[in-house]
């Protein structure tokens, strides 16, 4: 079927959907994002993110150049996709967000009270400095195996409460993450829903986030995303950085490991 494209980037002008097939609406959408090619507005959120990272900040005036995401201060070539991943300094699992919290409170002295007053933009915002970090740290890994920690034993324990909140039903539907990724040929309205179970599926999704988000004109993060996916099943706010949320994230990387990195991405 013909599309018409109409209002710029934001808008897609769809006459009528009834009886469409979900491969039918991927291909409308597989041409929405071909018609950017390679113009994806989140490098505008990348560059922001690398401007950030090398900027003073916090009661101790200092940058981010010394930040440990796992490989080393400094290094972020790689980190991104082998998050989550276990921190001796800390002795837990982190994820970026986690990870970058830690490095704002204990290098820039700044508070996790004031960091968790805003992690994630509203709709309409011009974004946040944690998604323009993130959106820089791992566009430094694109390309790369997603390979994430699973040698700890904090790590193995991080995988295996992924995936019991994965399939853990709960809220006013009754609902867990499983019943939308749980099984291929699903969706909802116009969106197709990946078998995050499945490698597949789960490596499709999980190596092209973060992204910018074409609806909402914002670069999303995969903390952003759980914690929407919690809102959608009437859960209670899922806290950025915490331990449901890295252990999910946790969960997905593993099953997608392998994967090369294609973040950030483009999503309607």
């Amino acid at each position: 079927m013909k599309v018409r494209w109409a209002g710029g980037i934001t808008s897609l002008v769809l006459v009528w959907l009834a009886g469409w097939t979900a491969a039918e609406t991927d291909g409308v959408f597989d041409e929405y994002r071909a018609m950017f090619g390679d113009d994806n507005p989140a490098v505008f959120v990348i560059d922001e993110g690398e401007e950030l990272w090398f900027t003073r900040a916090g009661p101790k005036s200092a940058t981010l150049e010394q930040c440990d995401l796992g490989l080393g201060p400094g290094i972020v070539q790689g980190a991104y996709a082998q998050l989550p991943r276990y921190f001796e300094d800390v002795n837990l699992v982190q994820d970026l967000e986690a990870r970058l919290e830690h490095c704002m409170v204990t290098q820039q002295g700044r508070s996790s009270e004031t960091i968790h007053a805003r992690p994630y933009s509203l709709r309409g915002d011009l974004g946040t400095e944690m998604e323009a970090l993130v959106a820089w740290v791992a566009e430094q890994s694109r390309g790369l195996p997603i390979a994430p920690g699973q040698s700890h034993p904090e790590e193995r324990s991080a995988y295996v409460l992924g995936e019991s909140l994965f399939f853990f039903r709960a809220g006013p539907h009754d609902f867990s993450c499983a019943t939308c990724h749980g099984q291929e040929g699903k969706r909802i309205r116009l969106q197709s829903l990946p078998d995050l179970t499945d490698h597949s599926g789960a490596a499709a999704a999980y190596a092209t986030w973060p992204a910018y988000r074409i609806s909402q004109g914002i670069v999303r993060t995969m903390g952003w995303r759980m914690r929407d996916c919690f809102r959608q099943q009437r859960m209670p706010e899922l806290v950025m950085g915490s331990e449901a949320s890295v252990a999910l994230q946790t969960y997905l990387a593993v099953n997608a490991a392998g994967a090369k990195m294609a973040a950030p991405g483009l999503k309607r």
